[in-house]
């Protein structure tokens, strides 16, 4: 890409997502994620109405009477993205592609991060990790994850959530927000995700938030007859006949036990999560989930 047309694009979605992050999501971002993280400050002895889930067992062991902990809220957080830039993010049918929902959402995350005065990093992946890039501030680091966002070319065409999770868990050693944007298609051969385990590991450490990017036409097929199928992530073709009630029913089915299994995941690990789709606008599901926490 032209260094002319690459500084138009990131110009273009700079004014974009500036604006929103600015006028819609700024306070939002403010309380779902400030007070998220608690720094260990002292002990004291315990006092009625403390909550007893911060019981210090050891000190009131020694001292043989109840002390707490107590925790101040870290003017400071770390904001991580894991940027899933696999194959399939390269498919739209309607306005954009989900590459393309992808980065706005990312650069809008990116500008609230940094008008709370938090910092903001971003690990790139496919199958393996394509680019880290650690958390700092400032707008010329914001600048330089939108250009990655619009212009990287990742190596591998195929996808691993478990391996950016594995990478995050080791890299990161501060408790960090992380927003993990992917289609999150990366199941074995039964449709189960193959990223549960590592998803349940990272969890513990950081707060995650799964934004799950996706389009119309993965979760229906319309009837047009004959058409061509081709995976991104393997170059593997077929031909469908698209005309077929049953094979649409077929699908549907497997879509909807993709998207219950995914469900259950983020479920039984905790992580909040939303569905964001390529033709619809991501403001009112991403203020909810603010709002919600």
């Amino acid at each position: 890409m032209e260094a002319t047309e690459l500084l138009k694009k990131v110009r273009k979605i700079e004014i974009k997502t500036r604006g929103l992050s600015r006028h819609i999501f700024a306070g939002q971002y403010h309380s779902a994620f400030k007070g998220k993280g608690m720094a260990f400050s002292e002990v004291r002895e315990y006092q009625y109405g403390d909550d007893i889930r911060s019981i210090d067992w050891n000190v009131t062991a020694r001292f043989n009477h109840p002390f707490v902990k107590v925790f101040e809220e870290e003017r400071e957080l770390t904001v991580m993205l894991l940027v899933d830039l696999s194959g399939s993010g390269n498919f739209g049918t309607q306005t954009r592609l989900k590459r393309e929902l992808i980065t706005e959402v990312a650069a809008v995350l990116s500008f609230s991060a940094i008008q709370n005065n938090d910092k903001i990093g971003v690990i790139f992946f496919s199958d393996k990790v394509e680019k880290f890039i650690p958390p700092k501030k400032g707008k010329q680091h914001i600048l330089r994850i939108i250009r990655e966002l619009i212009e990287f070319q990742p190596a591998h065409p195929s996808t691993s959530l478990s391996e950016p999770l594995r990478y995050l868990t080791n890299a990161i050693k501060k408790r960090s927000i992380v927003f993990v944007l992917s289609d999150f298609i990366d199941l074995d051969q039964e449709g189960n995700p193959r990223f549960d385990e590592a998803i349940r590991i990272a969890s513990r450490k950081h707060d995650l938030v799964a934004l799950r990017i996706f389009d119309k036409r993965e979760e229906e097929l319309p009837s047009v007859g004959l058409i061509r199928l081709a995976d991104a992530e393997t170059g593997e073709t077929v031909w469908v006949d698209s005309s077929d009630k049953q094979m649409r029913t077929n699908y549907k089915a497997w879509w909807d036990k993709f998207s219950d299994k995914l469900d259950e995941c983020f479920k039984k690990t905790g992580i909040d999560y939303v569905n964001l789709r390529t033709d619809e606008d991501f403001v009112k599901p991403l203020t909810k989930l603010f709002r919600n926490r």
